[in-house]
C-alpha cells in the first residue's frame, strides 16, 4: 500500500496536547468516509501519541486508508463562534442541549426571525384600511355599512385560499410559497391607491387578492418552523413567529395616521408594499428551505437539529406529500376536529376585538376615535410579549418530561378560559383604563393558545400541517365573518356590547372543554384508517 501510514515505520511519540479543540471545517461524507468525530485517538496505541502539528495528517490519512482515494470537496467552511464554545465533538450523549447564547445566534433564529417580519407585514398590510376607511369613505361619499363591505373583501379572499396554499406548502415547500404570497399581497398593497383612484370593483379586487396571499402565511410558517426546529423548542419558535404577528396589529394602527399625515391616505400602502418587496429579496437570498441545505448553518447547530429531528419524526424523513391531500381521512379524526374547533374560537374573538374594540370605547366609555385606538392597540403589544414567555414556559415543560399532549392541553386552556374570564371582567369595567387593563388581560392570555393548537398541528400530521393548518383557518375565517358581522346585529337587537361580550365568553369555555377532550400530541395516522394513537413523539 501506498501510504505515508505505514505500519512498517517506526512509531514516535507525541504528546496530545493542543489536540483537544481542534477546529473542524465539515466535509460532505461518503459512504466510505470515516467521520473524523467518532474516532478517539487516544485509543490509537498503534499508532503512539499524536500531537497537534500531526493531528490533521492522521485524520486525513485515516480517510485515505478507508480505500477510497477521493478529493474531500467541502460543504461548509465557516465554524462559527458556536462550535467553539460547544467543542468540536459532539458531547458522549450526543449533541442533546442547546443554551440561549446558541439559540439567540442560530440559523434558525434568523429563519424565524424573517417569519417574524413577514407575519408583521401581513398584519400591518391587513389593518391598514381600518385607518383609511374613514378619509376614503369620506372622499368617496360611502355610507358606513358600504364601508364594512369594503372591509370585509379582504376576507372573501382569505376565506378560498387556506386549503389551497396549505396543500401547495406541503408540496412545494414554506420558503417558495412564503415567497410568492408575500409578493403577492405586498403586490397588492402597492396597487390599492391605483386601484381606489380608478373604479371601486379594482379596489375590491386588490383587497380581495391581499386574502388570496395571506391565506398562505401561517401554513409557511408552520412548514418551515418543523424543518428547523426541533420539538422542543417548537413552541418558542412558533411564539416568536406570532409575536411578529401581533406585532403588525400595533405597527399599522400606529404608524398608519404618522404615515398618512406626511404622505397622504396612501402614504401607508406604499411605503408597507415596497417593505414586502424588500423582504421577498432578502428571504429569497438568505434562508434555506430546510437545515441541511443551508450552506450558512454550524456543523454544532446541523447535528443538533438532525439529532433531534430523528428522535421526533422529521417532516423530511417521509415520502412527498400526494398533491390531493386524503380530505375525508383528515376529517375522520376527532383530533382534527379539536384544531378546527379551536382556530375557529380563536379567529372569532380575534376578529371581534380587533373590528369592535375602538367603537366599544367610543360608545360606551365616550373615548376620542383617536385615543380608542390607543386603547385598542395595547393588548396586541401584550399578547406579543405573553406570546413568547408561553412558548418558553411550553418547552421547558416537555423538556422537563411533561407529555406533549398535556403540554398543549394547559396551553389551550389559559388561551380560551383566560380570555373568557377576562371578558366577563370586561363587562363590569367603569373606567377606559380598567376596560383597558381587562382587555389586555383577555388578548395576552389567548396568546397561549399559540402553544396549544397552533402548534398541535405539526405534531398530530407533520405531513399534512399545511392543508390542516388551511382547514382550519377556512374555518376560523367563516367564524370571523360571522363574528364581526354578527356583533353588529347583536348589538343592534340586545342594544349593548357587554351582551356578545358574555356569549363570547361563553364560547371560550365550550370551545375549551372540546380541545381538552379530542386533542392529542400523538402523530395521528391519516393514512390508513384505524386508531389515531398510531405513534408517539413525546421527547
Amino acid at each position: 500500500m501506498n501510504s505515508t501510514l505505514s505500519l512498517n515505520r517506526p512509531v514516535r511519540n507525541y504528546t496530545l496536547g493542543s489536540f483537544k479543540n481542534p477546529k473542524l471545517i465539515e466535509a460532505r461524507p461518503s459512504r466510505h468516509q470515516l467521520r473524523s468525530h467518532l474516532i478517539d485517538f487516544s485509543k490509537l496505541k498503534w499508532f503512539g501519541n499524536v500531537n497537534s502539528r500531526t493531528g490533521s495528517s492522521v485524520q486525513q490519512q485515516l480517510r485515505d486508508y478507508s480505500g477510497e482515494s477521493r478529493r474531500i470537496t467541502s460543504r461548509r467552511i465557516r465554524v462559527s463562534s458556536n462550535d467553539a464554545q460547544f467543542g468540536s465533538f459532539p458531547n458522549k450523549g450526543g449533541t442533546e442541549s442547546s443554551s440561549f447564547a446558541e439559540f439567540i445566534t442560530s440559523e434558525r433564529v434568523k429563519v424565524v426571525a424573517m417569519l417574524a417580519l413577514s407575519l408583521a407585514l401581513c398584519n400591518a398590510d391587513r389593518v391598514v384600511m381600518s385607518v383609511a376607511i374613514v378619509p376614503l369613505s369620506l372622499a368617496h361619499g360611502w355610507s358606513r355599512s358600504f364601508s364594512g363591505i369594503v372591509q370585509s373583501s379582504f376576507l372573501w379572499g382569505y376565506l378560498i385560499s387556506p386549503i389551497a396554499g396549505g396543500t401547495l406548502v406541503d408540496y412545494y415547500g414554506g420558503k417558495a410559497v412564503m415567497a410568492c404570497g408575500v409578493a403577492l399581497w405586498s403586490l397588492a398593497t402597492f396597487l390599492t391607491p391605483w386601484a381606489a383612484e380608478n373604479s371601486l370593483l379594482a379596489l375590491l379586487f386588490a383587497r380581495a387578492m391581499l386574502g388570496v396571499a395571506e391565506g398562505v402565511a401561517l401554513p409557511c410558517m408552520n412548514n418551515m418552523i418543523a424543518r428547523w426546529f426541533p420539538s422542543t423548542e417548537r413552541t418558542r419558535a412558533v411564539a416568536m413567529a406570532m409575536a411578529g404577528f401581533q406585532l403588525g396589529n400595533a405597527i399599522g394602527l400606529t404608524l398608519s395616521p404618522i404615515l398618512m399625515s406626511q404622505g397622504g391616505i396612501f402614504g401607508p400602502f406604499v411605503i408597507f408594499g415596497l417593505c414586502g418587496f424588500l423582504w421577498v429579496l432578502v428571504w429569497l437570498s438568505a434562508t434555506s428551505s430546510t437545515p441541511d441545505r443551508s450552506p450558512q448553518i454550524s456543523k454544532y447547530e446541523l447535528d443538533y437539529i438532525m439529532n433531534k429531528r430523528q428522535k421526533s419524526h422529521a417532516v423530511e424523513s417521509k415520502p412527498k406529500t400526494k398533491m390531493i391531500p386524503p380530505f375525508r381521512r383528515l376529517l375522520s379524526k376527532m383530533p382534527t376536529w379539536s384544531l378546527i374547533v379551536a382556530n375557529a374560537m380563536h379567529s372569532w374573538g380575534f376578529f371581534v376585538i380587533l373590528s369592535w374594540m375602538p367603537i366599544y370605547f367610543n360608545s360606551v366609555h365616550h373615548v376620542d376615535l383617536r385615543q380608542a385606538a390607543w386603547f385598542s392597540a395595547v393588548p396586541w403589544c401584550m399578547m406579543a410579549l405573553t406570546g413568547y414567555l408561553a412558548g418558553l414556559w411550553s418547552d421547558t415543560l416537555i423538556r422537563n418530561g411533561t407529555s406533549i399532549t398535556l403540554t398543549r392541553k394547559i396551553m389551550q386552556s389559559i388561551g380560551f378560559v383566560g380570555p373568557a374570564v377576562a371578558l366577563v371582567g370586561l363587562t363590569a369595567a367603569k373606567t377606559p383604563s380598567t376596560a383597558s387593563a381587562w382587555l389586555s388581560l383577555a388578548v395576552g392570555l389567548k396568546a397561549f393558545s399559540h402553544c396549544g393548537f397552533l402548534v398541535n398541528l405539526q405534531e398530530i400530521a407533520p405531513h399534512y400541517s399545511g392543508v390542516l393548518h388551511g382547514l382550519s383557518n377556512t374555518a376560523g375565517t367563516f367564524a370571523a365573518i360571522i363574528g364581526t358581522v354578527g356583533a353588529g346585529f347583536f348589538v343592534e337587537l340586545v342594544g349593548s356590547f357587554q351582551g356578545f361580550l358574555l356569549l363570547t365568553s361563553l364560547l371560550y369555555f365550550l370551545a375549551a372543554l372540546f380541545y381538552i377532550k379530542f386533542s392529542t400530541g400523538e402523530r395521528v395516522n391519516f393514512d390508513e384508517s384505524g386508531q389515531y394513537h398510531s405513534h408517539h413523539i413525546n421527547t
